[in-house]
């Protein structure tokens, strides 16, 4: 989900990621339009491709990906089942700019650690928590292999003109339940460029598809845009998009709207970690009686629904047509 919030720029849909599903291609996203501007785009997995459909997704909405099975046996030095470790992957993200550079060539990475998961396990002597001790020593470690990243960037001549975007897909609280808790959904957002933006913290409540408006404001880029996120730097949106695989939740300050399976609603209170139930029920159709904050979360998220589903079927015409010219 959160993959394919930063790319697409879109609320989730009902069912699984749309990086995960069947016709997920050719779709509008934040490769879309670095591509328009003349840039590289890349995906740059520390794992392998398959896993979770990744590499089919990025390779069919424009990307070329790069992911454990081709980086060079000679460059890794520590991997385990999840992948290389965020040192080795690190290393080839910058060997990758390099050679964009010498080509005189923009490039625009989208770049996927692995590290930071069980068994938590890296290369000795980075930390001082022994590889395997459990998440604070991967944290740790992801941190370290993060400063080691921007140091030897700092070494490039594409540095000053270069911005860094470290998020995260989730945090450690989310695992596959049904209820949602808005603390659980707390991530961290880092944009560094010290010779670009200004240093400042920037509060406000926000969602993963706010980012890429974000970064591309931050570029003054000018381009025709089918996003759902806003300009943090320039707007506050005050709502966040919270999901399962089965429920999908529309926060806006202490409020928070549910909608589940079978057209069920509920409103939440929010305070502090508390979340209290304020009602609950079945709407067939929403109208102008109920609530704005579900009449907005009915439109955000049906919108959304049905812009993938005209993708689908804009494919799925292209398709025909040439199966027709064909014939």
């Amino acid at each position: 989900r959160g993959l394919e919030a930063v790319t697409l720029s879109i609320p989730p849909t009902p069912g699984q990621s749309i990086v995960r599903r069947p016709g997920g291609t050719h779709l509008f996203n934040v490769g879309t339009v670095f591509k328009d501007a003349g840039y590289q785009t890349e995906f740059i997995y520390g794992g392998r491709g398959f896993f979770d459909n990744m590499g089919a997704f990025f390779e069919g909405n424009g990307f070329e990906v790069k992911d454990q099975n081709t980086f060079p046996k000679s460059e890794i030095v520590f991997s385990n089942a999840w992948g290389v470790s965020d040192e080795d992957l690190f290393g080839q993200v910058l060997k990758s700019a390099d050679e964009s550079h010498s080509a005189k060539r923009k490039f625009f990475q989208v770049v996927m650690t692995t590290s930071n998961h069980r068994p938590y396990t890296y290369p000795e002597g980075r930390i001082d928590i022994p590889s395997g001790s459990g998440r604070d020593g991967a944290i740790r470690y992801s941190d370290y292999a993060v400063g080691k990243l921007i140091a030897d960037a700092s070494k490039k001549t594409w540095f000053n003109d270069t911005i860094f975007v470290f998020v995260s897909d989730h945090n450690a609280a989310v695992a596959g339940g049904t209820k949602i808790y808005p603390e659980d959904y707390r991530i961290p957002l880092i944009m560094y460029a010290p010779h670009v933006v200004p240093a400042q913290k920037v509060d406000k409540l926000a969602s993963q598809i706010d980012l890429v408006p974000t970064l591309l404001g931050l570029l003054n880029f000018s381009y025709q845009s089918r996003f759902f996120g806003l300009d943090l730097l320039k707007e506050s949106p005050n709502r966040a998009f919270l999901g399962t695989y089965q429920k999908l939740a529309y926060l806006v300050g202490d409020s928070m709207v549910v909608l589940s399976p079978q057209q069920q609603v509920e409103n939440f209170k929010i305070a502090g970690n508390e979340v209290s139930l304020v009602s609950s029920s079945r709407i067939a159709r929403v109208t102008e009686k109920d609530p704005i904050e579900v009449q907005s979360a009915v439109a955000q998220y049906k919108t959304a629904s049905l812009w993938y589903k005209s993708r689908l079927l804009e494919e799925k015409q292209k398709f025909s047509k040439q199966i027709n010219i064909r014939r």
